[in-house]
């Protein structure tokens, strides 16, 4: 089955475009469609070059509590030497179009649409756009929670194509989840799975608990309860989900839904 990665257009909508949109921003939920992400919502971040940021999400009062999610895009030729300045942060690249050159631990990795690395705190690393087309990716940033008596995890370069969605149970392969990590590896505090929702599949119950949740839509459109409203969202679109916040799913169609998924996992809750 051929898959897509949702890239983003930038620009600019004409004077003519009307303002009414579907963003909405509550205590218990955000969703930024994909016609926010403009030219000028982008950020600059220091030591990249030719390189522009769409942040989707950051710690803030109200807002994001666990982890920040940018949607980056490099120019050809564009890049960092040094791309992370806190050395508590692990992330996340999922690249969704383009191909960038990695570097990390010392071995040098070909990304292009599919591929995932995992890069632990502290890693030294560095990413390039050495091709004449700019390339996107999405990189997601959690601190370290690190355990007395656990090891920190690794650093790991996997894509997509390899590895199978696990079917939900009991839902005949119309819910499944694409795990880069499994789920009981105490090492890791987060998780950034795809899920993946053929045509007609639902979350049949509105989940609520405790894990925080950031989803950006990768492709095809669905329905998705946040806390008490039906939703319509695309490829494009991101959500933002706190703690608790009820939400469903009802996949329309015509094609498959996917989202990538963040949430926050295997931890004490601080007190």
């Amino acid at each position: 089955m051929t898959t897509s990665y949702h890239i983003p257009e930038g620009g600019l909508p004409p004077q003519t475009q009307i303002t009414t949109t579907r963003a909405i921003f509550t205590e218990a939920f955000a969703v930024i469609p994909k016609g926010v992400m403009t030219d000028i919502v982008t950020s600059n971040l220091p030591f990249w070059e030719k390189t522009r940021a769409w942040v989707l999400a950051r710690p803030l009062s109200g807002f994001a509590e666990t982890f920040s999610h940018y949607l980056m895009e490099v120019g050809a030729g564009g890049g960092s030497h040094k791309p992370e300045l806190d050395p508590e942060a692990q992330g996340v690249l999922f690249v969704v179009g383009g191909e960038v050159q990695l570097t990390l631990g010392g071995a040098t990795h070909e990304l292009a649409a599919g591929g995932y690395a995992y890069i632990p705190a502290g890693s030294e690393w560095t990413l390039l756009n050495t091709s004449d087309q700019p390339a996107q990716f999405h990189w997601v940033r959690k601190a370290y929670d690190a355990v007395d008596g656990i090891d920190a995890p690794e650093a790991f370069v996997t894509s997509d194509a390899d590895h199978a969605p696990i079917a939900m149970p009991d839902t005949e392969g119309r819910w499944a989840t694409t795990r880069f990590v499994e789920p009981d590896d105490m090492r890791h505090d987060m998780h950034v799975n795809i899920v993946t929702f053929e045509p007609g599949g639902v979350i049949p119950f509105p989940e609520t608990h405790v894990m925080e949740h950031g989803l950006f839509v990768l492709e095809g459109k669905a329905v998705y309860l946040l806390n008490q409203q039906w939703i319509e969202v695309e490829a494009g679109d991101f959500m933002w989900l706190r703690a608790f916040c009820p939400q469903a799913c009802y996949a329309s169609g015509p094609g498959r839904f996917r989202y990538l998924l963040y949430k926050d996992v295997n931890r004490h809750m601080p007190l």
